[in-house]
């Protein structure tokens, strides 16, 4: 054996475990790809929508037409244990042997419950490890599609459902690599003329994914390169979008927030996440409180991780980036935009104590940089609640 050969046999092995969709799609006219495709995974099609996209209409009637039974679910606000047991029920009786998800990160998480709960045995409080003894395994889940209709959580690439207990304020997440898509489609011309708030929102949701992805405790050389490269095209895009309608743009943020799903289902996320985990279980739309504590959490953790005699190169890659594609500062921008404060997010002072300990022990908060006090996150909630000058 050679010297280079007999080094590189003693060197230790760093495995890089990846998870993503078995099959994507990506660009415009993707969409009209779907039927065929559904009909190879199956015949009896639970098929999951949002009121607002016309173009599920379309879809139906396609499956139908090339022989697909078809049951329709339309799915409102984000998905509760109340239904998902609804969700499973129709499936169940339905004997829906596929899922197929149109709609936002709310109607794609509900789906992805759907498909491995309904093969399942005990209930979704039970899978969630709220009921007693320790949470059941999942049955292999039913062949899955997701094709996004907005550009911000990236749910068409990851292996969590995100579940509301509104009766315990508790937002848990459903996991299971399974629960990864099976055929993701994301197709940017159904995202095109989506309101302003809601393009802003997703927006800031998908910059947010793709900045924590990269300053993970947990950030390796794959997530390190679909992070990197879109952090400022995102951000420019975003800011185009913000000015009027641009279809680039869209292809763009459409493609920002599949790479992010795909970056935080293999590095994690960081404290915006954490915080965002509690503070949304009081109703505040994700994206937007993603937004709002963004700026605040790239301060505290680049003087945390100086305090803590670390790297802040990747904090300053990241606010140059952003700086870059913004134009200004990511706190100018959001607060040019609009985007509602913390208060109006359901997140006024009297609560940010308890919302900092509950966020310390989340599980995005887990993968942060570096590890935070208490009062490192008050100062977070601080720092965002401030008026802006």
């Amino acid at each position: 054996m050679s010297g280079l050969a007999e080094s590189l046999a003693a060197a230790p092995v760093a495995d890089i475990a990846f998870t993503a969709p078995a099959r994507s799609l990506i660009g415009r006219g993707a969409k009209d790809q779907v039927a065929a495709l559904v009909r190879e995974m199956g015949q009896s099609v639970l098929l999951l929508r949002s009121a607002s996209v016309a173009w599920a209409d379309a879809l139906r009637a396609e499956l139908e037409t090339l022989g697909l039974s078809v049951t329709v679910v339309t799915a409102r606000g984000e998905p509760t244990a109340d239904q998902v047991r609804d969700g499973v029920t129709q499936a169940r009786a339905a004997g829906a042997d596929c899922v197929v998800s149109v709609g936002g990160g709310a109607v794609i998480d509900l789906g992805k419950a759907i498909s491995g709960l309904c093969p399942s045995e005990g209930d979704v409080m039970d899978h969630l490890g709220l009921g007693d003894g320790a949470a059941p395994k999942l049955a292999t889940p039913l062949p899955f599609v997701a094709i996004p209709t907005t550009s911000g959580t990236g749910a068409e690439a990851t292996r969590n459902a995100v579940i509301g207990v509104p009766e315990q304020g508790l937002k848990i997440s459903l996991r299971d690599p399974r629960l990864v898509p099976d055929l993701a489609v994301v197709d940017a011309s159904l995202t095109d003329g989506l309101p302003k708030d809601l393009t802003l929102a997703t927006g800031l949701d998908a910059l947010t994914q793709l900045i924590e992805s990269y300053l993970s405790n947990r950030a390796n050389p794959v997530t390190d390169a679909l992070a990197r490269g879109m952090i400022a095209a995102a951000a420019a895009a975003l800011r185009l979008l913000m000015a009027g309608e641009d279809a680039v743009a869209r292809d763009t943020m459409a493609k920002a927030s599949y790479l992010s799903g795909l970056a935080l289902a293999n590095s994690g996320l960081g404290i915006v996440h954490g915080l965002a985990a509690v503070i949304g279980s009081r109703g505040g739309a994700h994206g937007a409180i993603c937004g709002r504590l963004l700026p605040a959490a790239l301060t505290v953790n680049r003087a945390a991780l100086a305090r803590a005699g670390m790297s802040v190169a990747r904090c300053d890659e990241v606010d140059r980036w952003l700086r870059d594609g913004f134009g200004t500062s990511p706190r100018a921008f959001i607060d040019a935009q609009g985007l509602a404060s913390l208060a109006e997010l359901h997140c006024a002072a009297p609560l940010w104590d308890d919302m900092a300990q509950r966020a310390l022990t989340a599980s995005s908060t887990q993968a942060n940089p570096v590890r935070l006090s208490f009062s490192d996150v008050r100062r977070i909630l601080e720092i965002s609640g401030e008026a802006a000058d």
